[in-house]
């Protein structure tokens, strides 16, 4: 009897055992977050890498031992010329060389950089503190604000906590910490010079970008870009991504995107792929005491409103050419850059507050925010099932557990175009592009995108690996 329960037990532990190591497989195989705000997770996971407060005395080692696993390097490969299977090598003509640095935002693997270090890269490389690589798939970029983020395959990481650059102050000490000139996670340390600064580096083919740089005295070099910008409590203000110099090494001051507009982004590129940009609807310029003498203004401090766009979210409000914005949502503006972080940190349809001077007086108005479109909505980019003659198939949890895949996309039919010039066959699932894991369809969306020249296609057909090289 007692051989008996004994057996029983051990075949009922085993079973759940077996259950819970299927649903931890298929839970972490799960390309699609269960959470649409990198803050929010850093909330529920408390970052090992975070300590609990500050010294009143001026601690620099704290916050650097903290940061620096939190900071990862970053390889990309150019290049379209004729493919290859050559192991890490996916070019013949490619040119792979270190090209920045990068911020871990969350324990599952989020990175956050600047958009012009990955820009036009065909492979993307992530290079831990600790020499751990992974090949890193691009989850959205922006090159309005020069940020994008990115996902490696891993979890429990070291990450950093969002900080809050609105209660920074010039004066007040901060460290940069990056990988200048290939030279792995090292520290600067400075203060903060002024806020909200543009210097004129962005561009946007509808004259979108936004430039409010935290400006700093710590020492950053080409390979710095994408870097952390933090506080002494080792909490993120901003990502380094400019220097000024005429030497093109640094000369002095180097500028930061502040981490209350770099949370926004993440989050729409996050959810959506791509940014959610709320606008006025208006074109603007400083106050200037010129300005104020000239249209006869009660105020030198503030933003002119030049001309309100019809159908914007200004003229729907009542904002007018001649009124001079002071203060979103209560916090007082003096300049173009500040009126435009705080704004570009609202999607479509959020309501602000909007504090204007006219003939004298004062009044504050609720605005609903527009996108460029002129709608007061979010845009959804459309997943496409059928892509270059392939009709293509997401493959459930069970099925990618019965193959043992992280992931996978089926080729269900196939007609002309560079799947079929490239080989591939019908039934033929693929699992990674360029080293990098293929979740789903839409996973495949995103991945595709930002691909150009040859890639890496591996996968499975009738339960044997393939490789195929594809000319994008």
């Amino acid at each position: 009897m007692r051989r008996f329960l004994f057996i029983a037990v051990v075949l009922l532990s085993a079973g759940i055992g077996a259950v819970i190591g299927v649903v931890y497989t298929l839970r972490y195989m799960e390309s699609i977050p269960d959470y649409a705000s990198i803050a929010e997770r850093q909330n529920v996971r408390t970052s090992r890498s975070i300590p609990g407060s500050v010294s009143p005395i001026i601690n620099f080692e704290t916050a650097a031992a903290a940061v620096t696993p939190a900071v990862v390097n970053i390889n990309t490969v150019f290049g379209a010329g004729e493919f290859s299977l050559t192991p890490m090598d996916l070019n013949f003509d490619a040119l792979a060389r270190p090209s920045g640095s990068g911020v871990i935002i969350s324990d599952d693997g989020y990175i956050v950089t600047n958009h012009h270090v990955i820009e036009d890269a065909t492979s993307i490389e992530v290079v831990l503190n600790d020499n751990q690589r992974y090949f890193a798939k691009v989850i959205g970029k922006d090159p309005s604000t020069d940020l994008a983020l990115l996902k490696i395959k891993a979890k429990n990481l070291p990450h950093l906590r969002y900080g809050d650059s609105d209660g920074i102050v010039p004066g007040e000490w901060v460290l940069a910490v990056g990988n200048p000139f290939d030279l792995n996670s090292t520290v600067t340390a400075g203060i903060v010079s002024a806020k909200a600064r543009n210097i004129g580096i962005l561009r946007d083919k509808n004259n979108l970008q936004v430039e409010s740089f935290i400006q700093t005295d710590a020492a950053v070099n080409p390979g710095n870009s994408g870097g952390a910008l933090v506080n002494l409590k080792g909490e993120l203000i901003g990502i380094n991504s400019a220097i000024a110099t005429v030497t093109g090494s640094y000369s002095g001051y180097s500028f930061a995107i502040p981490v209350n507009l770099v949370k926004k982004i993440m989050d729409d590129l996050l959810e959506f792929g791509q940014v959610q940009r709320g606008l006025l609807g208006v074109e603007i310029r400083d106050v200037s005491a010129r300005l104020a003498q000239d249209q006869n203004l009660d105020v030198v401090k503030g933003i002119y409103v030049n001309r309100v766009n019809a159908g914007s979210a200004a003229e729907a409000s009542g904002i007018e050419h001649g009124d001079v914005i002071t203060a979103i949502d209560g916090q007082e503006v003096g300049s173009v850059s500040e009126l435009q972080e705080l704004v570009a940190r609202h999607r479509p349809g959020h309501a602000i507050q909007v504090t204007y001077r006219r003939s004298g007086k004062s009044k504050t108005v609720k605005t609903v925010l527009k996108n460029f479109e002129g709608r007061a909505s979010i845009t959804r980019p459309e997943v496409l099932y059928s892509i270059e003659g392939a009709k293509l198939e997401d493959i459930s949890y069970s099925e990618l557990s019965r193959k043992n895949l992280e992931g996978g996309v089926l080729i269900r039919t196939l007609g002309p175009g560079k799947w079929k010039v490239a080989g591939m066959r019908e039934g033929f699932i693929i699992t990674h592009i360029d080293k990098v894991t293929v979740d789903n369809v839409e996973d495949l969306n995103r991945i595709l995108e930002y691909k150009s020249g040859g890639m890496l296609v591996e996968g499975l057909y009738n339960g044997t690996k393939t490789v195929y090289g594809v000319n994008w």
